[in-house]
């Protein structure tokens, strides 16, 4: 099992969460608003001095998504094409390995439990 989490536009959740819809096998997934910056921040000439200066956070929407490790190439694939604006700051997409899962309900688990 693999989780991918991908930190995406706000404007693009839409597409994004569409384009997985057509995923076969795709089990669901969750979603957080979040706020923080990247490298674009690094590369300014002065620093901030102290953290609390550094108050222009970026937003991005965080996807989480558990899948089969057959799966997971796809996920992210579709993930950056529906994502995908050409500008700098698109986001980024992490992938995973998961351990074990646990339905609570049934306490089936493994992949039975996606």
């Amino acid at each position: 099992m693999k989780l991918v989490y991908a930190y995406i536009k706000p404007h693009k959740l839409q597409s994004v969460v569409l384009a997985l819809h057509r995923v076969r096998g795709l089990t669901g997934l969750s979603i957080s608003n979040v706020e923080g910056f990247g490298r674009g921040w690094f590369r300014q000439d002065t620093p901030p001095a102290s953290p609390a200066e550094v108050v222009d956070f970026i937003r991005h929407v965080r996807l989480e998504v558990f899948c089969r490790d057959d799966l997971a190439e796809q996920v992210v694939q579709t993930i950056q094409q529906a994502a995908h604006t050409g500008l700098r700051g698109d986001g980024k997409i992490f992938v995973l390995p998961v351990e074990d899962a646990v339905r609570i309900s049934t306490g089936e688990r493994g992949q039975a439990a996606l």
